[in-house]
């Protein structure tokens, strides 16, 4: 095989179209098989195959600067960059990562971002005198992020070299969503040639390649685009999943996928529900009970389980803006402005896309608007890149913000319930990522006084205040501390966003030390607060949480270990505490 022995892209240049055809096809079966074992981004690697070979082969990584939105297109780079074993064993993840080769100059997994950190390269190449190309590899879906036309904007601004290429398969997760994407499709269907052209009226030149799975047609266009001297865009009509019949018939399925049996295409079934597919069987219910429901989603449908069927059946009401958090949230705030009843599902990992419209748009003016929180917390996605460690540190400090953390499905519906329902203040509700089970038959919350923590057993010496999904290690601890001959006082706080001062100041008659559990980093976060209110009483507090870092690719148990979050160790520091 020629992929084993691919050292460098240099290796691939002197080949022959034979021999290149050969390693597509070899590259395509590699992607086959490492995915169906370890699962991953199946659909994007295969449809970029023959553009990312022909770019190598044309340009001179890393002298040559590339940089792949997302970067969950980047399987055919990481091979020919070196990496093939690493990556076909699972020693390294998908994503590029400037740590692991000089081929990679960031760490990307969020999309719409390629076209500014090129522009930026090109800055820097510009200012420091230097000479080689910059390339960004922009997919279709990607475009519907606003930072994406922010850099195509300012690339047309800059002026200097640098290339973009558009890699167009009429996809992003599921259906592209935005009105730029007609005139895509004017453009493909005119092969380039629409007298409407998008990045035309952005001020770059653009050149168009129809059949971008055809090797010596993507050589022949980086040839063309490489002796462009100002912006220039190679608008790529690629075929997404090409060469593998389940994930051509079945984009959407195969954007990302579990480990599956390479001849059917078929994986597992698991036995049990997710916290997705129940979100979307209740939300389908409640639409049809009440009109004023919108379910409002950035080009992330499975993150509620809905399907195209699914999709389709909630009709009006249900609306994916596309990859577009920022306007996600300025969009839920205006309808809950008037009324109606906005609900947005989002990944935990995303919510950092929109600070300033949680901070300005929505809480300022006090809209009730619902915001789902999935993959939150340890059990969540354990990449680096979208990890969802920081959600409770970033929105309970914002003014206005509700935000709830349940600790398991009766709580969680009895949340979304009362979320819905209640016309007051924002509100966030961090869904659970473990498997879904029941801790508490919750206490109806209460509209008019919230912050009301929930007392699951009394007892004194020690109070553990233990949120969300951390409950069940409360619980352990708890257990561990009764062998001891002492029974703490277990408290399920539900609310982050606030504290409640009445319990907390019972409290300190007759407990010594207070410890909080989070699912999320310590700093900024809920046990702080806690830790903040009795800074002036002599009760003794321990937060405990995640450590501010960006852990890759973890083992759970292992992880929590090595942060000092077992029972056996959260029970050892309480009692080194008391003494």
């Amino acid at each position: 095989m020629y992929i084993e022995h691919i050292t460098s892209p240099a290796d691939i240049k002197p080949m022959g179209m034979d021999k290149l055809e050969i390693l597509c096809d070899e590259i395509r079966q590699a992607i086959l098989t490492k995915l169906s074992k370890f699962g991953g981004h199946v659909g994007p690697n295969l449809g970029v195959v023959e553009l990312t070979v022909a770019m190598h082969y044309v340009f001179n990584s890393p002298v040559d600067q590339i940089v792949f939105d997302v970067s969950h297109q980047s399987y055919t780079h990481k091979m020919l960059t070196g990496r093939y074993h690493s990556f076909m064993d699972g020693t390294i993840s998908g994503y590029t990562n400037q740590y692991e080769s000089p081929h990679d100059h960031f760490i990307i997994g969020h999309t719409s971002t390629a076209a500014s950190l090129a522009c930026g390269l090109a800055k820097a190449r510009d200012i420091l005198k230097q000479n080689h190309y910059v390339i960004a590899i922009i997919g279709d879906g990607a475009l519907s992020g606003g930072e994406a036309f922010e850099g195509l904007d300012n690339i047309a601004e800059q002026g200097s070299q640098l290339i973009v290429v558009i890699n167009d398969n009429d996809t992003s997760i599921a259906e592209n969503h935005g009105g730029l994407y007609k005139n895509l499709k004017e453009l493909r269907e005119t092969k380039g040639q629409a007298s409407t052209n998008y990045f035309k009226s952005l001020g770059l030149d653009y050149h168009y390649v129809d059949d971008g799975n055809d090797l010596e047609q993507m050589i022949t266009a980086f040839q063309v685009v490489k002796t462009a001297t100002r912006p220039i865009v190679l608008h790529v009509h690629t075929k997404k999943g090409k060469g593998y019949a389940p994930a051509e018939s079945d984009e959407e399925d195969f954007h990302w996928h579990i480990p599956f049996d390479i001849a059917t295409g078929l994986s597992q079934p698991s036995s049990h529900k997710s916290y997705s597919e129940l979100t979307g069987e209740y939300l389908l219910n409640k639409i049809t009970e009440h009109s004023e429901l919108v379910i409002v989603n950035a080009a992330t449908p499975g993150v509620i389980g809905f399907d195209p069927e699914q999709r389709k059946q909630a009709g009006k009401q249900f609306v994916d803006v596309g990859i577009a958090e920022e306007h996600a949230v300025a969009f839920c705030s205006a309808i809950a402005s008037k009324g109606a009843k906005p609900i947005l599902a989002i990944y935990s990992t995303f919510m950092q896309r929109t600070y300033d419209q949680l901070s300005h748009d929505l809480c300022l003016n006090d809209n009730p608007a619902v915001i789902l929180v999935f993959e939150g917390g340890v059990h969540g996605i354990n990449d680096a890149t979208h990890l969802g460690f920081f959600d409770i540190a970033l929105t309970i400090n914002i003014p206005n913000m509700v935000y709830l953390a349940p600790t398991g499905r009766h709580e969680y519906f009895n949340m979304l319930d009362w979320a819905i329902n209640q016309s007051s203040h924002p509100t966030i509700i961090r869904v659970p990522s473990t498997k879904v089970q029941d801790y508490l038959e919750t206490l109806e919350l209460d509209y008019h006084h919230p912050n009301r923590y929930q007392v699951t057993q009394q007892g004194d010496t020690v109070a553990i205040i233990a949120a969300g999904t951390f409950y069940s290690l409360g619980q352990k601890v708890s257990d561990q501390l009764k062998t001891q001959g002492i029974t703490p006082t277990l408290i399920n706080p539900r609310f982050l966003s606030g504290i409640d001062e009445k319990l907390l100041t019972d409290l300190t008659k007759n407990h010594q030390l207070v410890i909080t559990l989070e699912d999320g980093i310590v700093s900024g976060g809920f046990g702080e607060k806690i830790a903040g209110f009795y800074g002036p009483t002599t009760m003794k507090t321990i937060n405990f949480g995640l450590p501010k870092a960006y852990p890759d690719r973890y083992h759970v148990g292992e992880y929590m270990k090595s942060i000092g979050l077992t029972p056996e160790q959260i029970v050892d520091k309480i009692n080194k505490t008391l003494k």
